[in-house]
């Protein structure tokens, strides 16, 4: 049973009551992330959030990790490029105590000058952990070629030389700008009583002030979506034993009426061992071991990426055979055999990532966020039912121009360099 409940300063709580189980998965989302800072301000969103955990006036860093232990839950946070957000999951009876330690770090969270020095160092270790993994920078990579100098197209965590400039003083003058009422979403899912969740959202939300004479600081609706990138081609050499291959096109916001054909298209493309990409290129060719493809969507925009990790020599094989599949998905009509099982595959993955707290809490906040409403299971059951094979060919011709495609490398590049579709 879903319930919405807007309190009088603005915040936002959204509720999904499941009496089956004996959970609770709470979160609190402020709603700004990384494409929200500014020029000096790279890895601002996501320092803030390791910052919230290094104690408040009524508990110390160690007091808070054994707190949660004590309560037999865990607790984390993440941030993305338009929220971040920090959870707690507990048994159902432990309600009250998480939202008394969540709150507390929301609220209270000290930023003392020490720990944010000791912390910059830690974040620098996560950077270069990045940095190590071929897989994850090569994403970090494709997204500056992409995004070029939008915010979108810097790292979430930031850049060494954007570490220096986080003074205290900039931390909470953000913090401050960005963390207002009107901008954070509460979503509770598990099993609770509806009167007693809203009393205790309103008891450690409900006395935070608005923002003064109406102003509120401006949202990532308003960031203008960065233009076609100029250069299709960007290579990274670098000794490693593979080539990490990038190739971006043109995506769909998260709101865009196609959004699940969309999800489907990318599936039949990459999205598991039945997948096109990976029956073609793996399995018929060898010539990758690891081949997927993924949607990347925002409120105003988004992308869609083909990743492969292949040897130097068969790097623009692998290029020419993700071309030639998304040719054809422009070209011909999908089976209506393939298009039932994606469907049902796309189906499933929604329901068994749907069966716990913390995955229907992500989804009360998301759906909040994205369409400022909840988007029933039912609903979107019957928006992947009505898919067409022909609704799937006219998006594949929209999103898959093979004249606009970029290619991120990373890796022993081949001297010769990479040709581009049609090139070889």
């Amino acid at each position: 049973m879903y319930k919405k409940v807007v309190l009088d300063n603005g915040v936002r709580v959204v509720l999904e009551r499941m009496s089956s189980l004996k959970s609770v998965a709470l979160g609190v989302w402020a709603t700004v992330g990384s494409r929200n800072e500014g020029k000096g301000e790279g890895g601002v969103s996501h320092f803030i959030e390791h910052m919230m955990f290094k104690g408040t006036p009524k508990r110390t860093a160690f007091q808070i990790s054994n707190e949660i232990d004590a309560l037999g839950g865990e607790m984390n946070a993440f941030t993305t490029h338009e929220a971040t957000a920090f959870y707690v999951k507990v048994l159902d009876q432990q309600m009250g105590s998480a939202f008394d330690l969540l709150a507390d770090l929301f609220h209270h969270s000290r930023f003392s000058s020490k720990d944010i020095a000791k912390e910059k160092q830690i974040v620098l270790e996560e950077i270069r952990t990045v940095q190590d993994d071929p897989e994850d920078y090569i994403h970090e990579l494709h997204a500056r070629d992409i995004f070029g100098s939008h915010p979108l197209g810097r790292p979430i965590l930031g850049e060494p030389r954007s570490m220096k400039r986080l003074s205290r003083q900039l931390l909470m003058q953000y913090r401050q700008q960005h963390y207002r009422p009107e901008h954070t979403i509460v979503a509770v899912a598990g099993n609770f009583s509806f009167p007693e969740i809203i009393d205790t959202v309103n008891a450690y939300f409900g006395q935070w002030k608005r923002s003064e004479n109406g102003k509120v600081p401006p949202t990532i609706r308003e960031t203008p979506w960065p233009d076609q990138p100029q250069e299709r081609q960007s290579l990274h050499a670098k000794p490693l034993e593979q080539v990490h291959v990038c190739v971006g096109f043109k995506g769909l916001p998260v709101g865009h009426p196609d959004r699940y054909a969309a999800h489907v298209l990318t599936t039949i493309l990459g999205g598991g061992v039945s997948s096109r990409l990976f029956q073609e290129i793996r399995e018929k060719r060898g010539l990758a071991y690891t081949i997927y493809s993924h949607l990347s969507s925002f409120l105003d925009g988004g992308t869609l990426t083909v990743y492969a990790a292949t040897r130097p020599n068969e790097v623009a094989a692998v290029i020419d055979r993700i071309c030639q599949e998304t040719n054809k998905l422009c070209r011909r009509d999908v089976v209506s055999k393939e298009l039932e099982r994606t469907k049902t595959q796309l189906k499933g993955s929604l329901m068994l990532g749907l069966e716990g707290t913390y995955g229907r809490m992500n989804k009360l906040a998301k759906d909040e966020l994205y369409q400022g409403r909840h988007v029933t299971l039912h609903e979107i059951v019957k928006a992947i039912d009505r898919i067409t094979p022909e609704q799937i060919r006219q998006l594949s011709r929209k999103l898959f121009n093979l004249k606009q495609f970029v290619v991120t490398a990373l890796g022993p590049i081949p001297k010769k360099g990479i040709p581009m579709w049609g090139e070889i």
